[in-house]
């Protein structure tokens, strides 16, 4: 169920973004949220043909930033505001984002992929260099230590040497990334 509203969020968003990727429609947009407009107004401001207008305008009404309303002969439309207010709201909103685009995204893909070059079989072969992998690889080893519990920088050294020989290298990158916290040669697991 949560994936489908993923995706369905997503089409929305994919088709809102389509619409607004055509210069014509764009300037269509621009038109109607001036004023109300007819077919025929638009295709002469635009120098396009009323199929053409009415073609765009079809693909706008689907995505719900136009509307129109009979006038004696002519269909007029108008910018449906509180749609273009409520995709903006959307979009601007980070964690609706997030969530629409990452439904059926693998996020620990990269995670994966990292320990299955630095840390192969249980043990760290090196200690990578790039930001990113190495944030991995020290999120890891913070695991191997439990929240709550004291230890002291030899049992710290002790634990990390299991995985490599630079403990010391690593001991300060699990403070450096804030996973492991200390004060008078004590140390916890903050994360």
């Amino acid at each position: 169920m949560e994936a489908e509203l993923h995706r369905d969020k997503l089409d929305k968003l994919l088709e809102f973004f389509k619409a607004m990727a055509d210069e014509s429609r764009l300037k269509i947009i621009g038109l109607v949220a001036q004023q109300p407009r007819s077919v025929d107004e638009l295709a002469a401001l635009l120098g396009l043909s009323g199929p053409t207008v009415s073609h765009h305008l079809s693909y706008l009404q689907r995505v719900g930033l136009v509307e129109a309303r009979a006038q004696q002969y002519y269909s007029i439309y108008s910018l449906r505001t509180e749609t273009l207010h409520a995709m903006v709201k959307d979009i601007l909103s980070t964690k609706k984002l997030s969530r629409a685009v990452t439904g059926d995204v693998d996020l620990d893909a990269y995670a994966r992929k990292v320990m299955a070059v630095y840390v192969p079989d249980g043990k760290i072969e090196h200690i990578p260099t790039q930001l990113k992998k190495l944030e991995v690889v020290v999120r890891w080893l913070a695991t191997h230590f439990e929240p709550g519990r004291r230890y002291t920088e030899k049992q710290v050294n002790e634990i990390l040497l299991e995985y490599h020989e630079d403990f010391a290298t690593l001991r300060r990158e699990l403070v450096n990334f804030h996973l492991l916290d200390r004060k008078n040669n004590i140390y916890w697991r903050v994360k």
